[in-house]
């Protein structure tokens, strides 16, 4: 799941026109963090836009420190929530949100730790749901998929070595991707 910002609720207007996405779905558990949001499904995966609707939020202060470019976080499903997070402590990578609940786990992971967007790993209890999503996305859902996104960082070696260690996968150190 890739997850935007936007300064407006016209931000998840715009990415469902311009994408010909289906209906979103808005979380009502993002209210915790002083947002709304839309999460659309695009086959089994998702594109969320998340929007500060009051002040002193993470989203925010990432839209200001941005100007409103780049994405916000980056979600990914995992056998093992509880590896990624040993993965994670052993590397001193903060987590600064964690959830256990019967049918999802997840923590995010401080996105100057791992160098670049917030990074969350989560695990389902059936790996064909998705809390997220909302109870209906496999209704709401459009064909297609996400190919996959670029990652800008001032070290993008360090970056790649940051991702691996957390996502358990090899760095190609030389193209600077994880595979």
């Amino acid at each position: 799941q890739l997850v935007f910002a936007a300064h407006d609720p016209s931000g998840i207007d715009l990415v469902q026109e311009v994408l010909d996405l289906g209906s979103p779905f808005a979380d009502p558990g993002v209210g915790d963090f002083g947002l709304i949001n839309g999460v659309f499904a695009l086959g089994d995966q998702f594109i969320e836009v998340v929007v500060p609707h009051r002040e002193n939020t993470a989203a925010g202060r990432f839209l200001e420190r941005s100007q409103g470019r780049g994405g916000y976080m980056a979600i990914f499903q995992s056998p093992d929530v509880h590896a990624v997070r040993r993965r994670a402590d052993a590397a001193n990578m903060r987590r600064v949100w964690n959830c256990d609940l019967p049918d999802i786990a997840a923590s995010h992971i401080h996105p100057v730790d791992i160098g670049a967007a917030i990074v969350s790993i989560d695990t389902p209890t059936d790996p064909k749901s998705w809390r997220w999503g909302g109870p209906d996305w496999q209704r709401d859902t459009v064909p297609g998929a996400i190919e996959g996104c670029t990652i800008g960082a001032r070290d993008p070696a360090n970056l790649a070595t940051r991702w691996s260690q957390l996502l358990s996968v090899e760095p190609d150190l030389e193209s600077k991707i994880c595979k």
